[in-house]
């Protein structure tokens, strides 16, 4: 009697979550609970997913031809592909060997924007050239007492490419986490912020914590303004107090943030925060959101309720740790299909079409005695 073998196949990745399952497989449990846990009590982080599943869409249909759905958009007048970008994460070489490199070729490869991070793992100048003449690019910036290491960076920006500053607000100090950036592995390099071979990464981390200026006011926005010519944004906007003040000081982008649930736990959900945003913007500029995006029905909801534009941090990061840029390119894709799916199941040919009526909160369904 013969046996059977029975074939195995390897699992379809379809959705970004399979990418988080493959992740945690992947990665050593010290990378994983960096990348993955919040601040303290990890709150925010959890809020931040529940409350994108408890909005709810209202689909029209028959009101348009949504044979051809179009997701192009632009920020800051450049164009992009389908409004997801890439958000400004660290140490992407944990992820992957090719760290920035990859999710610079990958950001291109979909059309869409990176957000270089400050205390990237690989400099301006390489990820400009691994991303290519069509690769857009901002960089995030912390702003350090010494203003004169900020004004370097940004010319260094300037001079290879970059479209936009995003300058993080809500980080005069470093939240509490289980797992900080101090116990991570020292072959690590910050080329962005430290001389190459400057000092160990533990070593980096203890001074970065000292060079990053928790005085920092409005009038320190203004002065980054006055020494660029590139558009500034302010990440780490939560209310509507502040996103006015932003209007009035000419912000060019109101970017809602809260670190990933990584700096202060107990804010509210980003897109909790979104509405009231947008309307003390009123158009006068640009409205971006991070935190919990993990599916297009995500991205759309944000887009209903306001936002120009998502950006995603640690599903980039899933997709690297999986197969590098192979891994990240294959992440965003998932989302940019799910969101023109969306879009023509919900009734929408263009992003023009995408309003708010389309999107209710769960409460609204609930009977009303």
């Amino acid at each position: 009697m013969t046996s059977r073998r029975r074939l195995i196949f390897p699992m379809a990745l379809v959705s970004v979550a399979d990418y988080e399952e493959q992740a945690k497989e992947r990665l050593p449990s010290l990378y994983w609970r960096f990348f993955s846990e919040g601040a303290i009590g990890g709150k925010t982080v959890k809020w931040n997913r529940r409350a994108f599943e408890r909005l709810r869409l209202r689909p029209r249909v028959l009101h348009r031809d949504v044979s051809k759905v179009d997701t192009h958009t632009t920020i800051q007048g450049e164009q992009i592909a389908f409004p997801v970008c890439v958000a400004p994460t660290a140490s992407h070489c944990l992820a992957h060997p090719d760290g920035e490199l990859a999710t610079a070729q990958a950001a291109a490869e979909l059309g869409t924007c990176l957000a270089l991070s400050h205390v990237a793992t690989k400099s301006v100048e390489d990820v400009a050239r691994a991303g290519g003449r069509e690769g857009l690019r901002w960089l995030q910036l912390y702003i350090f007492r010494d203003r004169s290491a900020i004004v370097r960076l940004v010319r260094r920006a300037e001079a290879v490419g970059y479209k936009a500053l995003a300058v993080t607000v809500d980080h005069p100090v470093i939240g509490k986490r289980r797992t900080p950036l101090s116990t991570l592995p020292p072959h690590l390099h910050m080329p962005n912020v430290f001389d190459e071979g400057a000092a160990r990464h533990e070593e980096m981390f203890w001074r970065l914590r000292g060079m990053i200026d928790a005085a920092l006011t409005w009038d320190d926005i203004d002065w980054l303004r006055s020494v660029t010519t590139l558009p500034v944004v302010v990440k780490g906007i939560h209310t509507a107090e502040d996103a006015r003040e932003a209007v009035k000081r000419g912000i060019a982008g109101v970017w809602i943030s809260n670190h990933g649930g990584r700096q202060l736990d107990g804010v509210p959900a980003t897109i909790d925060i979104l509405p009231e945003v947008v309307r003390a913007v009123n158009g006068k500029a640009e409205v971006y959101l991070d935190g919990g995006v993990r599916y297009g029905t995500d991205v759309f909801k944000a887009i209903a309720l306001g936002a120009r534009a998502v950006f995603v941090g640690r599903p980039v990061l899933w997709g690297l740790a999986h197969s590098g840029k192979n891994g990240a390119s294959q992440v965003l894709q998932i989302l940019r299909n799910e969101f023109e799916t969306t879009m023509a199941l919900a009734g929408c040919s263009t992003i023009a079409d995408i309003k708010p009526s389309l999107v209710a909160h769960e409460n609204d369904y609930r009977p009303k005695l």
